[in-house]
Protein backbone atom coordinates (compact mmCIF):
# COMPACT_ATOMS: atom_id res chain seq x y z
CA UNK A 1 0.00 0.00 0.00
CA UNK A 2 1.09 3.22 -0.59
CA UNK A 3 3.05 4.66 2.23
CA UNK A 4 1.73 8.34 1.48
CA UNK A 5 -1.77 9.37 -0.15
CA UNK A 6 -1.76 12.38 -2.17
CA UNK A 7 -2.12 15.66 -0.59
CA UNK A 8 -5.84 16.29 1.17
CA UNK A 9 -7.06 19.71 -0.65
CA UNK A 10 -9.52 21.73 0.90
CA UNK A 11 -11.71 23.54 -1.24
CA UNK A 12 -14.14 25.33 1.51
CA UNK A 13 -16.21 25.91 4.13
CA UNK A 14 -19.34 26.44 4.96
CA UNK A 15 -19.60 29.09 7.51
CA UNK A 16 -23.14 30.56 9.21
CA UNK A 17 -23.61 34.37 8.48
CA UNK A 18 -25.44 36.49 9.78
CA UNK A 19 -28.41 37.96 7.10
CA UNK A 20 -28.12 41.91 6.21
CA UNK A 21 -30.20 43.96 8.11
CA UNK A 22 -31.76 46.81 7.44
CA UNK A 23 -34.62 49.44 8.63
CA UNK A 24 -38.03 48.48 8.40
CA UNK A 25 -40.44 49.63 6.22
CA UNK A 26 -42.90 52.45 7.63
CA UNK A 27 -46.90 52.35 7.40
CA UNK A 28 -47.51 55.66 7.90
CA UNK A 29 -49.94 57.40 10.63
CA UNK A 30 -52.47 60.26 9.70
CA UNK A 31 -49.83 63.16 10.67
CA UNK A 32 -47.38 60.92 12.53
CA UNK A 33 -44.29 59.60 11.56
CA UNK A 34 -43.76 55.77 11.70
CA UNK A 35 -41.38 54.51 14.15
CA UNK A 36 -37.85 53.18 12.57
CA UNK A 37 -36.70 49.65 13.60
CA UNK A 38 -33.23 48.18 12.27
CA UNK A 39 -31.05 45.13 13.86
CA UNK A 40 -28.64 41.80 12.45
CA UNK A 41 -30.48 38.92 13.95
CA UNK A 42 -28.85 35.52 14.24
CA UNK A 43 -30.68 32.78 11.54
CA UNK A 44 -28.40 30.31 13.87
CA UNK A 45 -29.09 29.24 17.10
CA UNK A 46 -27.60 26.49 19.07
CA UNK A 47 -29.43 23.73 21.02
CA UNK A 48 -29.15 24.47 24.79
CA UNK A 49 -27.17 27.57 24.23
CA UNK A 50 -28.90 30.65 24.85
CA UNK A 51 -30.19 32.91 21.63
CA UNK A 52 -30.75 36.62 21.59
CA UNK A 53 -31.64 39.35 19.49
CA UNK A 54 -33.26 43.00 20.53
CA UNK A 55 -33.79 45.38 17.70
CA UNK A 56 -32.97 48.91 17.99
CA UNK A 57 -35.97 51.17 17.72
CA UNK A 58 -36.66 55.33 17.74
CA UNK A 59 -39.53 57.35 17.08
CA UNK A 60 -39.44 60.99 16.14
CA UNK A 61 -42.53 62.30 17.92
CA UNK A 62 -40.89 60.15 21.03
CA UNK A 63 -44.20 58.44 21.25
CA UNK A 64 -44.12 55.21 23.21
CA UNK A 65 -43.36 52.26 21.54
CA UNK A 66 -44.56 48.22 21.98
CA UNK A 67 -43.20 45.30 19.59
CA UNK A 68 -44.91 42.40 18.64
CA UNK A 69 -43.59 39.19 16.64
CA UNK A 70 -45.14 37.17 14.51
CA UNK A 71 -44.05 33.60 13.70
CA UNK A 72 -42.12 33.42 17.40
CA UNK A 73 -40.77 29.78 17.92
CA UNK A 74 -42.01 28.04 20.41
CA UNK A 75 -38.85 27.84 22.78
CA UNK A 76 -38.42 31.41 22.74
CA UNK A 77 -40.22 34.07 24.51
CA UNK A 78 -40.68 38.13 23.76
CA UNK A 79 -40.49 40.89 25.02
CA UNK A 80 -43.07 43.66 23.99
CA UNK A 81 -41.61 46.81 26.06
CA UNK A 82 -38.26 46.07 24.15
CA UNK A 83 -38.68 43.56 21.06
CA UNK A 84 -36.21 41.34 22.90
CA UNK A 85 -36.33 37.68 21.53
CA UNK A 86 -34.55 34.92 23.66
CA UNK A 87 -34.63 31.35 24.44
CA UNK A 88 -32.78 28.48 25.10
CA UNK A 89 -33.71 25.60 22.10
CA UNK A 90 -33.46 21.72 23.08
CA UNK A 91 -33.22 18.99 21.43
CA UNK A 92 -36.88 18.57 20.23
CA UNK A 93 -36.57 22.12 18.49
CA UNK A 94 -34.01 21.24 16.63
CA UNK A 95 -35.10 22.57 12.96
CA UNK A 96 -35.92 25.90 10.47
CA UNK A 97 -38.63 28.61 11.86
CA UNK A 98 -39.25 30.84 9.32
CA UNK A 99 -40.74 34.21 8.36
CA UNK A 100 -40.02 35.48 11.98
CA UNK A 101 -41.01 38.99 11.71
CA UNK A 102 -40.71 41.76 14.73
CA UNK A 103 -42.48 45.09 14.40
CA UNK A 104 -42.94 48.55 16.32
CA UNK A 105 -45.75 50.63 17.23
CA UNK A 106 -46.27 53.92 18.42
CA UNK A 107 -49.86 53.73 18.67
CA UNK A 108 -50.63 54.99 15.13
CA UNK A 109 -47.81 53.84 13.20
CA UNK A 110 -46.18 50.15 12.67
CA UNK A 111 -42.52 49.46 11.20
CA UNK A 112 -41.26 46.04 10.72
CA UNK A 113 -37.87 44.06 10.43
CA UNK A 114 -37.84 42.36 7.39
CA UNK A 115 -38.81 38.43 7.79
CA UNK A 116 -35.98 36.02 9.26
CA UNK A 117 -35.27 33.01 9.73
CA UNK A 118 -33.89 30.98 12.66
CA UNK A 119 -32.18 27.42 12.22
CA UNK A 120 -31.76 25.77 15.27
CA UNK A 121 -28.66 23.49 15.07
CA UNK A 122 -27.79 20.66 17.66
CA UNK A 123 -24.49 22.39 18.23
CA UNK A 124 -22.61 21.70 14.87
CA UNK A 125 -22.89 24.52 12.74
CA UNK A 126 -19.87 24.13 9.88
CA UNK A 127 -18.83 21.72 7.24
CA UNK A 128 -15.13 21.91 5.43
CA UNK A 129 -14.66 19.74 1.88
CA UNK A 130 -11.98 17.71 1.34
CA UNK A 131 -10.61 16.50 -1.71
CA UNK A 132 -7.79 14.01 -2.53
CA UNK A 133 -5.94 11.87 -5.14
CA UNK A 134 -6.12 8.04 -5.01
CA UNK A 135 -2.88 6.40 -4.55
CA UNK A 136 -1.66 4.39 -7.68
CA UNK A 137 1.19 2.59 -6.35
CA UNK A 138 2.40 0.64 -3.28
CA UNK A 139 5.39 1.18 -1.34
CA UNK A 140 7.62 -1.81 -2.65
CA UNK A 141 6.29 0.31 -6.38
CA UNK A 142 3.89 -2.22 -7.29
CA UNK A 143 0.33 -1.55 -8.82
CA UNK A 144 -2.51 -0.77 -5.66
CA UNK A 145 -4.91 -2.62 -7.26
CA UNK A 146 -6.33 -3.56 -4.48
CA UNK A 147 -7.31 -0.46 -3.30
CA UNK A 148 -10.55 -0.50 -0.65
CA UNK A 149 -11.40 3.10 0.38
CA UNK A 150 -9.94 5.66 2.24
CA UNK A 151 -10.11 7.12 5.98
CA UNK A 152 -10.12 10.71 6.89
CA UNK A 153 -8.87 12.25 10.28
CA UNK A 154 -9.26 15.26 11.98
CA UNK A 155 -8.79 16.88 15.38
CA UNK A 156 -8.84 20.60 17.05
CA UNK A 157 -4.71 20.10 17.66
CA UNK A 158 -1.82 18.96 15.46
CA UNK A 159 -1.03 15.99 14.32
CA UNK A 160 -3.79 14.77 17.11
CA UNK A 161 -7.07 13.07 15.00
CA UNK A 162 -9.62 12.58 17.68
CA UNK A 163 -12.20 11.97 15.15
CA UNK A 164 -12.52 9.61 11.94
CA UNK A 165 -14.31 8.64 9.10
CA UNK A 166 -13.99 5.74 6.90
CA UNK A 167 -15.03 5.53 3.29
CA UNK A 168 -15.28 2.20 1.61
CA UNK A 169 -15.54 3.58 -2.22
CA UNK A 170 -12.57 4.11 -4.10
CA UNK A 171 -14.61 5.80 -6.35
CA UNK A 172 -14.85 8.89 -4.26
CA UNK A 173 -12.36 11.38 -4.02
CA UNK A 174 -13.94 14.42 -2.60
CA UNK A 175 -16.27 14.28 1.10
CA UNK A 176 -17.76 17.12 2.79
CA UNK A 177 -17.17 16.67 6.34
CA UNK A 178 -20.09 18.42 8.40
CA UNK A 179 -21.26 18.69 11.89
CA UNK A 180 -18.66 20.60 12.86
CA UNK A 181 -18.58 23.57 15.83
CA UNK A 182 -16.80 26.49 14.89
CA UNK A 183 -12.93 26.00 15.85
CA UNK A 184 -10.04 25.08 13.95
CA UNK A 185 -9.60 21.86 12.37
CA UNK A 186 -6.38 19.56 11.48
CA UNK A 187 -7.23 17.07 8.72
CA UNK A 188 -5.22 14.23 6.80
CA UNK A 189 -5.97 10.86 5.15
CA UNK A 190 -4.98 7.97 5.04
CA UNK A 191 -5.95 4.98 1.80
CA UNK A 192 -6.62 1.13 3.00
CA UNK A 193 -6.25 -2.17 0.62
CA UNK A 194 -9.01 -5.04 0.76
CA UNK A 195 -7.38 -6.63 3.88
CA UNK A 196 -7.23 -3.76 5.80
CA UNK A 197 -3.65 -2.31 5.35
CA UNK A 198 -3.91 1.47 6.23
CA UNK A 199 -1.40 3.97 4.68
CA UNK A 200 0.53 6.58 6.34
CA UNK A 201 -1.48 9.50 6.75
CA UNK A 202 -1.62 12.32 4.31
CA UNK A 203 -0.50 15.94 4.42
CA UNK A 204 -1.87 17.58 6.84
CA UNK A 205 -4.51 20.91 5.95
CA UNK A 206 -5.73 23.25 8.43
CA UNK A 207 -9.46 24.63 8.39
CA UNK A 208 -11.51 27.07 10.63
CA UNK A 209 -14.89 27.03 10.88
CA UNK A 210 -16.64 30.53 11.93
CA UNK A 211 -19.93 32.04 12.52
CA UNK A 212 -20.14 35.81 11.50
Amino acid sequence: MSSLLAAVLLTGCLASESPPGGGGLGVPGSANTAPQISGDPQFVAVMSEAYLFTPSASDAEGDALTFTVRNKPAWSAFDAATGRLQGIPQFGDVGNYDDVVISVSDGSATSSLPPFSIAVSRDELGSVTLEWQPPERNTDGSYAGDLAGYVIYWGIEPGNYDRQLRIENVGLTAYVVDSLTPATYYFAATAFNSVGVESDYSNEVVRSVVIN
